[in-house]
């Protein structure tokens, strides 16, 4: 199941639920015929879902110790499982490093859904450049913590914008949106922080807070120009080893030109290749002409 049928399924899911803009947690359960109950669980588990022998309902526990935002969270992402009917695969850890299954990811996206709205969110962003202080509200509105917040906002704001999530020295998620991927451009994933960016050098501080500076693209992003730069807010949290960072540029500082549907780069001043009567296809490398 891809990110796109997942979120799609998560939108029909909203609409049906009619939770409110800033959505109550009782009217998902409802829909999703759950009794939502809150106790202490072990150390590193947010919460669990269990199917009822005979009605055929469902419990899903959250763990008591944790925060509201935290909390909200796992409900809807513990729904996203009864929904989309997928197994849970839980570690001792939200993200377990490197290797989270893919059932777990499926139904984060679909609780950044439920937990936050497109179209509220949308309206709730403020014109102008990502800060601290903007994340902050907004998770505030919608009762999010700051890492899904600034992940949402990532994936829904206009402009060229990116969003890492690292667990220790390692960057465990990372995407961009949109506006970068329409210009080819990838982000470094699944690999240790990356030197010289502003979330290495927060994290070797070891201290609890935020920084944000420029940077150059190619710290971060792969099939870029050289020479650009790149603003980036990082945040950590070193009671967990946790810390994301927001990535972002203006419009004149992304490549020039489209991409194909290979995904490569379509230059706006040289346009497409001459004809010389001769047809190619690459596909996993070039091919011998005939």
């Amino acid at each position: 199941m891809n990110e796109i049928d997942v979120r799609l399924k998560a939108r029909r899911f909203v609409t049906e639920a009619n939770a409110g803009e800033i959505p109550t947690m009782p009217a998902y359960a409802a829909l999703a015929d759950t009794r939502i109950r809150s106790e202490s669980l072990g150390c590193g588990e947010s919460g669990n879902t269990m199917r009822h022998p005979t009605k055929g309902t469902y419990i899903i526990t959250v763990n008591h110790d944790e925060s509201d935002e935290r909390k909200r969270f796992t409900i809807c992402h513990e729904i996203g499982h009864i929904v989309l009917g997928l197994p849970s695969h839980h570690d001792c850890s939200m993200w377990a490093g490197v290797k989270r299954h893919p059932n777990e990811m499926a139904c984060d996206w679909f609780a950044s859904e439920l937990l936050m709205p497109q179209g509220a969110f949308e309206k709730h962003v403020p014109s102008g450049e990502p800060s601290a202080s903007v994340i902050e509200k907004l998770g505030k509105v919608f009762g999010a913590s700051f890492p899904a917040t600034a992940s949402r906002y990532a994936s829904l704001v206009a402009f060229p914008c990116g969003y890492a999530f690292m667990s220790g020295a390692d960057v465990v998620y990372a995407m961009l949106n949109v506006a970068f991927r329409k210009k080819g451009m990838r982000i470094v994933n699944q690999c240790t922080i990356p030197h010289g960016s502003v979330a290495q050098r927060l994290r070797a501080s070891k201290s609890r807070g935020s920084d944000t500076d420029q940077i150059s693209q190619e710290v971060w992003l792969l099939n870029c120009d050289s020479g650009y730069d790149l603003s980036e807010l990082s945040r950590h949290n070193s009671d967990f080893d946790e810390t994301i960072s927001l990535l972002w540029c203006a419009e004149e500082d992304m490549p020039r030109g489209e991409v194909d549907r290979f995904n490569r780069r379509v230059d706006e001043e040289s346009g497409l290749e001459e004809l010389d009567g001769n047809i190619s296809w690459e596909k996993n490398g070039p091919r011998i002409r005939r």
